[in-house]
């Protein structure tokens, strides 16, 4: 059965700008030769990390969102741990609620939303 599918994955914060497009190219390539469809793809950018992570404080951060089997979850995991350029990964299954939010955000509908729903501040 097909479901909707998000990845959330840490690069080295040392690859050079071409090193991180070849690895995000590299696994949008096996969702697609495992027969997933790319949704989304968001590039976050380098970012502090909450903790050290293999004496690293910060890593680039990719968005992946997609349509796939559930059997390619444990084979793109098991693509992320072979891979000494990602430093975390993580693979969630999502929920009709978290495919309309999503949905939602990348159109920027969220922005106008909670812009109506802010009380206005009493001096």
């Amino acid at each position: 059965m097909v479901r909707n599918y998000e990845t959330v994955f840490i690069m080295t914060p040392v690859l050079s700008e071409e090193q991180k497009k070849s690895t995000v190219k590299k696994y949008t390539d096996f969702l697609k030769k495992s027969g997933a469809k790319i949704i989304n793809e968001e590039d976050w950018g380098l970012k502090q990390l909450a903790y050290p992570i293999e004496k690293k404080n910060s890593g680039f951060y990719q968005l992946v969102e997609f349509e796939a089997e559930g059997t390619i979850v444990d084979k793109i995991e098991t693509e992320f741990r072979r891979d000494e350029t990602v430093i975390r990964f993580l693979v969630v299954k999502l929920d009709k609620h978290g495919v309309a939010y999503n949905a939602k955000r990348r159109k920027g509908e969220l922005a106008s939303q909670n812009v109506k729903n802010e009380e206005p501040v009493k001096a």
